[in-house]
């Protein structure tokens, strides 16, 4: 039996990352449907958390195709959706930098994409070439710096596994942006917008009863943490079952918090 297999009653909401504990990109990893209904089954919230750069509605066709049934969680935050209902407040077109794919997923969502160069704000939702390096993109960043152009992260990974493939994300992007001397807005975990969201749409329960599930320490673990929550590190996904280093704590500020739990997946123990 792991920690999983019989929590607090206390906690009332999980917030669970999806890419790297839910599923690899392709499909979904033994047991975490089970989990998640158990989870439900035992009448807690289920929030899947996310920092995809893409709306909800198309994250949750993303994880229906892969084969997560409905009925294995309640709501759907990403970083992506918050970025874009901040993009739309501009009123302006924007600039893009990301996939033909996600291009697409954004104006569908309403937003207007530049046709020229005149634009004060850039959406970045990733690589044009997924698998492609950061720095094969630098010149293109170093004049949208030059510029004073305002890049909105919609996703702050830096890497993801995908189908057991590394891909940098837009948050290795955004890095490479700031070295250059720009000016970036991040959307998604560990910033707080992102949980202040999943928060309302569970009627805001107070913070001793959220448990976060994620495997990104500077993602999903950081930002459990700066929000008090109660966390478990996934060994077996982005980390590729490295355990959290002695100083994690130390070296974001965080006293001596530490996850209530370590486990390799959400399995169900047998």
């Amino acid at each position: 039996m792991n920690f999983l297999d019989a929590l607090p009653d206390r906690y009332r909401l999980i917030l669970c990352d999806i890419w790297g504990v839910v599923h690899d990109g392709f499909q979904l990893y033994p047991g975490a449907a089970e989990r998640l209904r158990q989870f439900r089954g035992e009448g807690r919230m289920v929030v899947l958390l996310t920092n995809a750069p893409r709306t909800t509605g198309a994250i949750e066709q993303d994880v229906t195709r892969i084969g997560l049934p409905r009925d294995a969680w309640d709501a759907i935050a990403s970083g992506g959706q918050a970025g874009i209902d901040a993009l739309k407040q501009s009123g302006e077109p924007v600039g893009f930098l990301g996939t033909e794919e996600d291009r697409e997923i954004l104006l569908d969502a309403g937003l207007t994409i530049a046709e020229s160069v005149e634009f004060t704000h850039l959406a970045c939702t990733g690589l044009p070439n997924p698998r492609g390096k950061p720095d094969d993109y630098l010149e293109t960043l170093r004049a949208l710096a030059q510029r004073g152009v305002l890049l909105h992260c919609l996703n702050p990974d830096r890497v993801a596994i995908h189908g057991g493939v590394m891909e940098y994300c837009a948050g290795a992007l955004a890095d490479r942006f700031i070295e250059l001397g720009g000016s970036v807005e991040f959307y998604g975990k560990p910033y707080p917008a992102i949980y202040q969201h999943a928060l309302s749409l569970a009627g805001d329960p107070p913070a001793a009863e959220v448990l976060a599930i994620g495997d990104s320490l500077q993602t999903d673990i950081l930002g459990a943490a700066r929000m008090g929550f109660e966390a478990v590190f996934v060994m077996g996904g982005i980390h590729a079952g490295e355990p959290i280093p002695d100083d994690f704590a130390s070296s974001n500020g965080l006293g001596d918090w530490k996850p209530v739990a370590v486990v390799e997946g959400l399995q169900v123990s047998a």
